[in-house]
């Protein structure tokens, strides 16, 4: 698309770069070099005087068959359109609420549309829009751009108003919508109307020779026919003066620092170098459990120097052998107990200091016996 004519980079009024884009922020605009009364012959109202209806004075007319180049600028303009009538600053509640023009609002004459859509028609740029989803309560931010990453074309309308007390001319801008294609159907019931960059559509659409109202101007706000990437943004977005990159990063994206997900893969990443060396340090331990030659050498060798030849007897001393000996006590201990319980049944009548085996000797016997002997 040519462009014969563009806004300055620094300065009052100059576009605003943002991720964050809010009415009454200035925004770039594509239109047709136009006088500000907008293009051809209109019926409009005086400035001065808003309830008088006049007719601007046309150009003369050209020689058959001569046509006039078309010239186009870029312009710096302020989102939110106030009409050429108006008198004094509305205020940013009244600015608001023209930020938006309804597709089927310019299908009938009249209105407050009906100049701005007969010669003061625009493409606004920008590189994609926000639309929010009702989740009950909440509201969930959506960012939609083009798939095929170019940039996208807005149809709109623009005006320039002069306030009485001032001879500043203010610039403004409006984005008509219509109904949402199916990809949006889910997300809102309106949408921006999006024309192809360099396509025929465009030309129709900004051709100051065309400064009426038509079916063919009409017909052009249709739904989107391409396809479109559309996904879930940070809730930060909705807030008015913030503004970052990661505003237009998918929340589920690797990219994006604030996703829960990515903070716990973030941490196990740093985690594993870590926990390398540790691994190493136990393997230590199972090798000599093993019988690898680590400390048990160690421990023989200072044998053999306080045995000196005897320094086998260090070998019987090996670790695997001294815990097996060291768990039979504990076994033997509790066989200790029943047998002490055995000893203390014994009669309480019972001499205890008398060996059993004494009483089967040969003088101890039966006193019946002893009185058979005498007789």
């Amino acid at each position: 698309m040519p462009v014969d004519d563009a806004p300055e980079d620094e300065g009052q009024g100059t576009p605003r770069q943002t991720y964050n884009f809010a009415p009454g922020y200035h925004g770039v605009v594509y239109r047709a070099d136009v006088p500000d009364r907008g293009a051809g012959h209109r019926r409009g109202r005086d400035e001065s005087d808003q309830g008088k209806a006049i007719t601007e004075t046309a150009a003369p007319d050209r020689p058959a068959g001569e046509v006039s180049p078309v010239k186009y600028k870029m312009q710096s303009m302020q989102w939110g359109l106030i009409p050429f009538w108006t008198k004094r600053d509305p205020g940013y509640s009244t600015l608001s609420k023209t930020i938006n023009c309804r597709d089927d609002s310019l299908s009938t004459p009249g209105g407050m549309w009906s100049t701005m859509k007969a010669g003061k028609r625009c493409i606004v740029v920008a590189q994609g829009f926000y639309e929010w989803l009702k989740t009950g309560r909440d509201k969930l931010p959506h960012f939609v751009r083009r798939k095929d990453g170019q940039l996208m074309c807005f149809a709109g309308l623009w005006d320039c108003v002069k306030y009485e007390d001032s001879d500043e001319k203010r610039y403004t801008y409006t984005i008509i919508t219509t109904d949402s294609n199916k990809q949006l159907k889910f997300l809102h019931d309106r949408m921006p109307v999006i024309l192809d960059p360099g396509s025929e559509e465009i030309r129709t659409w900004l051709d100051p020779r065309r400064h009426e109202w038509s079916k063919e101007l009409q017909d052009l706000l249709r739904p989107f026919g391409g396809e479109l990437e559309c996904y879930p943004v940070t809730k930060e977005v909705g807030k008015v003066g913030n503004n970052s990159p990661s505003f237009i990063i998918p929340v589920a994206s690797k990219e994006n620092k604030s996703n829960i997900a990515n903070f716990f893969a973030n941490a196990s990443a740093k985690q594993k170098p870590k926990l390398e060396p540790t691994v190493a340090a136990k393997e230590e331990p199972e090798g000599f459990q093993a019988g690898q030659k680590q400390p048990v050498p160690e421990v023989i060798s200072k044998a053999a120097q306080d045995e000196g030849s005897e320094a086998k007897a260090g070998i019987k001393r090996e670790a695997p052998e001294a815990d097996a000996g060291e768990e039979r006590p504990k076994k033997m201990a509790s066989r200790a107990s029943p047998v002490k319980s055995r000893q203390s049944r014994i009669s309480a009548t019972s001499n205890g200091s008398k060996s059993p085996a004494k009483s089967k000797q040969d003088g101890t016997q039966k006193i019946t016996k002893f009185f058979a002997n005498s007789a």
